[in-house]
């Protein structure tokens, strides 16, 4: 047996319409996840529905209900073969109302392509898409200006989308010297595969290039066993069936395992029966695999999203109340205390409650610049207690990072993001 090579998971992001789809499915046809059979089938389908020129987006777009309105609601995961790696793509709705799909993706993702048009520039979810992505802890990011086939490849109006996206990616933290920007047309597809001759100005890697450049994930497969539940299925002659990533430690085969904070909300004890990802049985499963496990003594009534499959030595704890550091990204007006917005932690979404306003930072230094403030507002950094609203389970970030990070969402937008700094555990 070859090696296997070690897998990363890469979401493409940005705003609606950008050409996120298209530049997935292209790079799955060119890269040869996808037959000339199935996307000929993809390309009758899109006619069929008036939509020529969307057979690309159709490769992930796989619901009914997307291809009849042409947007990307759920999230697709499809697998592709690169030099280096075995990448998992991970293609993230761009449409406002879709934003929590979004924000599951980039907590999956390590690395992130964030797809930007041309003309388009700089749009309202670009900025939103950018602060998700830092505050989930996406390391690695390029930036794809795309549509270039429209502009007529010219190398002006390209250094212009550049100038602006360089501005937004470094407020939210990325350094622009450090982050490739491609020139590219998925749908035509040039410069996503191969290096496309109507743009011989651009010296650097295509997109299947600069997915083999990405820094190779840590796995963090030192920490204690946690799988936060992405959905939980009925599958025919096998059972109850949770599927989700593993986010760290290692599953295994026979291992005892707590799913937190369960239907009881005090947990519920089982152990792994089976592990399956990509249609094979495992007998052991490591941090950033997806997967789908069985579990003896755990049936669909007992779990749901959100809740965390734990190694029963080690277990995670649900929270009573927890500090954090923010940053508020999009409030139409101020946070103050009592405010009760929607959490999303890991696969969770949990209302909490703002209890205090600790103090205010310095973002560029972490400094604490004002202690007590009344309320934060727009481009604030600040330490905060919050109460969630139920049982949430939560890690703080020096014990388990990844399972440390969240969104703030409110009336459709994401409003801030953070990261929990210390916990107190509820007594159960």
């Amino acid at each position: 047996m070859a090696k296997e090579k070690p897998g990363i998971n890469i979401v493409f992001v940005g705003h609606v319409d950008q050409g996120k789809s298209t530049a997935v499915g292209r790079i799955l046809f060119d890269g040869g996840a996808v037959s000339e059979q199935e996307m000929k089938k993809y390309k009758e389908e899109a006619e069929k529905h008036g939509k020529a020129g969307f057979e690309f987006a159709y490769v992930m777009d796989n619901l009914k209900e997307e291809r009849e309105r042409g947007v990307t609601i759920n999230l697709s995961y499809q697998k592709l073969l690169t030099q280096n790696f075995e990448v998992t793509i991970i293609d993230a709705p761009g449409h406002k109302d879709f934003v929590k799909n979004m924000i599951t993706g980039a907590s999956q993702a390590d690395s992130a392509f964030l797809v930007v048009g041309c003309e388009d520039g700089v749009q309202p979810q670009t900025k939103e898409h950018i602060w998700l992505l830092r505050t989930m802890g996406v390391k690695g990011l390029a930036v794809l200006i795309n549509k270039m086939d429209v502009v007529d490849y010219s190398e002006e109006k390209y250094k212009k989308a550049v100038e602006d996206v360089t501005a937004v990616i470094k407020q939210a933290g990325y350094k622009p010297e450090d982050t490739p920007f491609i020139p590219c047309s998925a749908l035509v597809g040039e410069n996503m595969t191969k290096k496309s001759e109507k743009l011989s100005w651009y010296k650097g890697p295509t997109v299947l290039e600069q997915m083999d450049k990405f820094p190779s994930p840590e796995k963090p497969t030192n920490l204690p066993m946690r799988m936060p539940i992405q959905d939980v299925y009925d599958i025919t002659g096998i059972g109850t069936v949770p599927v989700g990533k593993i986010e760290t430690g290692i599953m295994k085969i026979g291992q005892k395992v707590v799913v937190l904070p369960g239907r009881s909300g005090t947990g519920i004890e089982g152990e792994v029966r089976s592990i399956e990802a990509h249609h094979e049985q495992l007998q052991e499963a490591e941090a950033g695999d997806n997967v789908g496990i069985n579990i003896r003594g755990v049936g669909k009534k007992d779990m749901a999203r959100g809740d965390v499959i734990c190694d029963a030595a080690q277990p995670a704890q649900i929270v009573e109340e927890f500090e954090a550091q923010i940053a508020v990204i999009n409030h139409p007006t101020v946070i103050a205390k009592g405010y009760t917005p929607v959490f999303h932690v890991h696969t969770a979404q949990i209302p909490c409650q703002f209890v205090e306003i600790k103090a205010k930072l310095d973002p560029a230094t972490g400094a604490v610049v004002q202690e007590n403030p009344d309320f934060i507002k727009n481009g604030d950094v600040a330490i905060v207690r919050l109460k969630p609203i139920g049982n949430l389970v939560l890690e703080s970030s020096d014990k388990n990072p990844n399972m440390a990070r969240f969104a703030i969402r409110d009336a459709g937008i994401t409003v801030a993001a953070g990261v929990c700094k210390s916990l107190v555990a509820k007594k159960l």
